[in-house]
């Protein structure tokens, strides 16, 4: 672990010296994760990109790229590109990354079963806003806006996500 690393504890994120509160996946932190399952999963964690929708926010680094209109994550673990980007139309499972609410304006792409994803492992394990304090999500790891907008412009691609069992 670097100075640099985020590492998630019970109380939440630690991160340039200091505490961000955070949520976690509905299934909790588990060793053994499964698409689906809600859980986030244990392990040391690249941040390997940021996505922004430039129609809502500025870009917060100079290495973050805009969610295009059609841009799209596949989770359908029977598809070649699983736990990928993909484009609309795209007939698979999926998840939209230009949503209606604002989820997922920012988000912190990691190296979760990535890039060579095993077919049901899970997929997108994101750093993204949260929808309210203590709302759980489907295994990412979320935050309050300005935490996450915060996190985001101090980043490097060095950055790693720790996330250690209970």
């Amino acid at each position: 672990m670097t100075a640099d690393d985020l590492v998630l504890t019970p109380q939440g994120v630690r991160f340039i010296g200091r505490m961000w509160p955070c949520t976690i996946g509905r299934g909790g932190i588990r060793t053994d994760k499964r698409e689906g399952d809600g859980a986030t999963p244990v392990g040391t964690h690249r941040i390997t990109g940021i996505l922004y929708r430039p129609d809502r926010i500025a870009p917060p680094s100079h290495w973050a790229r805009p969610i295009r209109p059609g841009d799209l994550w596949s989770d359908d673990p029977e598809r070649p590109d699983y736990n990928r980007l993909v484009r609309a139309p795209y007939p698979y499972g999926h998840e939209s990354l230009r949503r209606a609410d604002p989820l997922y304006d920012l988000i912190l792409l990691t190296d979760w079963n990535w890039p060579d994803a095993k077919p049901g492992a899970g997929s997108a394990i994101f750093l993204h806003r949260w929808r309210r304090s203590g709302f759980p999500t489907e295994g990412c790891v979320a935050f309050r806006p300005d935490h996450l907008w915060q996190i985001a412009r101090r980043i490097t691609p060095a950055t790693r996500l720790t996330v250690r069992a209970r």
